[in-house]
């Protein structure tokens, strides 16, 4: 297990003044950056291999949100590789210890230079552990989003500057991000899921497609051909939907 602390900055709030889902997604992505720098497998690591760790799919489950100035623990752990998949847990904690944040997630290895996945080696999860840690406790989901077939079409979005990250294609937690914002401003997420289908890159038209669920909310981020980029599924706070 790896783990850093934080504090819940004004800058990371939603308008509720706890912190948004995309702070949430940014700590837990954060974390794990920092595990992979600190054993030697970050960015310059797998750019000079021409390898990169793409996220599959996002689970996670949002106990209590944290507010403003609230100190935070932050820990992750890989439970598990098969082939090209590397299997990746989350968890959030206030200063007591109680869990506010638990998330699942999937990433597969993948050849920049070739063009598609390939098989993690032992010299590329060096330091991770044994792949054999406990799962973290909570009710795992299926990586795949079932879509409904009616749905409203949002206004397009045209790919920025801001939505790229240092893999030149958009950051795994500005999709959710985007979906976020197509939904009424009054929606709490409890629990959302992300699958993810291909990359959107700078100058990229995103279409959402938007399904009111008996849970929720699917969107389906689309090209102008209506194939996904990524699907997110968002599960509505019950008292506060």
């Amino acid at each position: 297990m790896y783990t850093i602390d934080g504090r819940v900055r004004y800058s990371e709030l939603n308008e509720q003044g706890n912190l948004s889902v995309t702070g949430i997604l940014n700590y837990f992505q954060d974390c794990s950056t920092f595990q992979s720098e600190d054993i030697g497998l970050g960015i310059a690591y797998l750019q000079e291999k021409q390898r990169a760790w793409w996220l599959s799919s996002w689970q996670v489950v949002i106990d209590r949100y944290p507010k403003l100035g609230e100190k935070i623990k932050i820990s992750t752990w890989p439970y598990d590789f098969k082939g090209m998949y590397g299997y990746r847990n989350f968890l959030m904690q206030d200063e007591a210890g109680n869990n506010l944040v638990r998330a699942n997630s999937v990433w597969f290895f993948y050849d920049l230079e070739a063009g598609r996945p390939v098989r993690i080696q032992a010299e590329d999860i060096r330091g991770y552990g044994n792949g054999e840690e406990e799962k973290l406790d909570m009710e795992y989901a299926p990586k795949k989003i079932t879509v409904p077939e009616d749905a409203a079409e949002g206004e397009a979005i045209v790919i920025s500057n801001h939505h790229i990250d240092t893999n030149h294609h958009v950051n795994n937690a500005k999709y959710i991000e985007i979906a976020r914002e197509v939904l009424p401003d009054t929606l709490t997420v409890k629990e959302l899921r992300a699958e993810y289908k291909k990359a959107a890159v700078y100058g990229d038209i995103m279409i959402p497609h938007i399904s009111r669920t008996e849970e929720g909310y699917v969107v389906s981020l689309c090209d102008p051909e209506k194939k996904p980029y990524a699907v997110v599924w968002l599960e509505a706070d019950p008292v506060k939907r």
